[in-house]
């Protein structure tokens, strides 16, 4: 069985991805926080501000079979399906932590459907075959066990992950996010100008990690 906390289709909006049309399929679950406010300070990740607990968001729910979850996910695209193959529909698994479940079975049956597979995890527990794209996002001191990807996202600033610590990882593209802000101006969040500081800093002092920024926020889309 699959527990979802929500899926929806909209704009890829960070990393190398950026702009892509796809769809989200938010697992509920994480590894390093249960997500719950009064276990923040102690969880590993404690700045996360993703809602993945449960499974009462759009279009969420329990799949008992990869299929089912399938055909959930290949009803939500809303794209258009080229008739040559050259842009193929794309989903994102993504979390809370996603390879707590996201499985062979599943990819396949997502290729099945046309579907490129992509995935958002912390890196703390191994790939399964068969992804098209692999991003990972360290968190603090957790232990990353995946060696090799297509993009490192990292948040900036952490003082337990700072970015040399992944220099090895072997990937296509290394980013930085800057870590967001509580603050809310206009209705959005804010990203703290001196994340966003230190970040163009780093950035330019090494140029092998790339600056990216949360632009589904900016635009005021999901």
């Amino acid at each position: 069985m699959y527990r979802v906390k929500e899926m929806f289709y909209s704009l890829q909006g960070e990393g190398a991805q950026t702009g892509r049309a796809s769809v989200f399929c938010r697992f509920s679950k994480c590894n390093l926080w249960t997500g719950r406010e009064k276990d923040r300070a102690n969880a590993v990740c404690n700045f996360c501000d993703t809602d993945f607990i449960g499974t009462d968001g759009q279009n969420g729910g329990e799949f008992n079979t990869e299929a089912d979850l399938a055909d959930a996910i290949s009803q939500r695209w809303a794209g258009e399906r080229s008739s040559n193959n050259k842009v193929k529909p794309y989903v994102i698994f993504t979390g809370g932590e996603p390879l707590l479940q996201l499985d062979e079975p599943l990819i396949n049956a997502m290729h099945q459907r046309g579907f490129e597979v992509g995935v958002e995890s912390n890196g703390t527990l191994p790939a399964p075959k068969g992804l098209d794209w692999l991003c990972i996002s360290p968190k603090a001191d957790a232990k990353v066990v995946v060696t090799s990807c297509d993009e490192v996202k990292l948040v900036y600033p952490q003082a337990l992950a700072l970015p040399e610590r992944f220099d090895a990882i072997e990937a296509s593209h290394y980013f930085l996010s800057p870590m967001a802000d509580h603050a809310v101006i206009s209705g959005r969040d804010a990203l703290k100008q001196s994340n966003m500081r230190l970040a163009t800093e780093y950035c330019l002092k090494h140029p092998q990690w790339r600056l990216t920024l949360q632009m589904h926020k900016i635009l005021g889309i999901d």
